[in-house]
């Protein structure tokens, strides 16, 4: 086995996080399931981690070490077998490139070299990256197609994000109707392009527009969340990161990059 395939073979991978796609330069994808951590923020929080190990967050990459064994080449012929070395520890790196709320599930992009990480992070700074999100909302929208633009900024008391008219910074998201069911209390399946990377951006922006993400214990409507919690038996944030592609430079040459995470079975509307 080649040295990168042992490397993407062995990550110490979060509970049911899973490698969706991995390019020649060491550019991956992972699909990491609601209630995990993007990374942890101390020791105890490793066991919830999108890779249960210890993170740096002045530089932002994972780092742990791991035992390697090396194996001496055989006689020429090739008859005898191959003598084992003893292992070495090596020093393992993985930089993290984007983050999504622990409550968030899908797609999570990391790279396995720093200057590999510097590339794609001024992707995102540049807003080259396209990502597609899923969400289901209670209430239905007026319109199949909208696009919504906001100023959002940050309450003085407290995390929360909030729309304001002059001293926010100006947000946009592009909406589309997947699907809707009809109700007592109706439920829409809808698709969002956020253009800007805002925090909290799309919870904002659709509880805003009184239609708040299912599950969102923030910005949603909470007597909703209960009811739909008690009748479908799921508490969690209905928004899932679908899908992330763009096309970037690196070692010279431009390389087109796609992931997408499956929707989980939960997210189903039905009846």
């Amino acid at each position: 086995m080649s040295a990168s395939k042992l490397f993407w073979s062995t990550l110490p991978l979060g509970n049911d996080v899973s490698l969706l796609a991995v390019d020649a330069n060491g550019l991956a994808a992972f699909s990491k399931p609601a209630g995990v951590l993007s990374h942890p923020n101390r020791i105890s929080e490793q066991p919830r981690a999108l890779l249960t190990v210890p993170y740096v967050e002045e530089g932002e990459y994972f780092e742990w070490t791991e035992s390697v064994e090396k194996s001496a080449a055989g006689t020429a012929s090739g008859d005898a077998p191959l003598k084992k070395k003893p292992a070495t520890t090596v020093l393992r790196r993985l930089w993290l490139l984007n983050r999504l709320d622990s409550a968030t599930s899908g797609v999570i992009l990391a790279a396995s070299s720093q200057e590999l990480a510097d590339e794609i992070r001024s992707m995102f700074q540049k807003k080259h990256v396209k990502k597609i999100y899923n969400a289901l909302v209670f209430g239905l929208p007026s319109e199949s197609k909208q696009i919504w633009k906001d100023r959002l900024a940050v309450q003085k008391r407290g995390a929360q994000i909030r729309t304001a008219a002059k001293s926010g910074i100006p947000s946009e998201s592009h909406m589309r109707v997947l699907g809707q069911k009809r109700g007592s209390v109706p439920v829409a399946l809808i698709q969002l392009e956020p253009k800007t990377g805002r925090s909290h951006q799309l919870r904002v922006q659709c509880a805003q527009r009184h239609l708040p993400i299912v599950g969102d214990l923030t910005y949603g409507d909470f007597a909703a969340n209960r009811a739909f919690a008690k009748a479908n038996g799921e508490k969690r944030l209905f928004l899932h990161s679908l899908e992330t592609s763009f096309t970037y430079t690196f070692g010279g040459k431009e390389h087109t990059f796609a992931a997408k995470a499956p929707l989980p079975p939960e997210f189903a509307l039905h009846g």
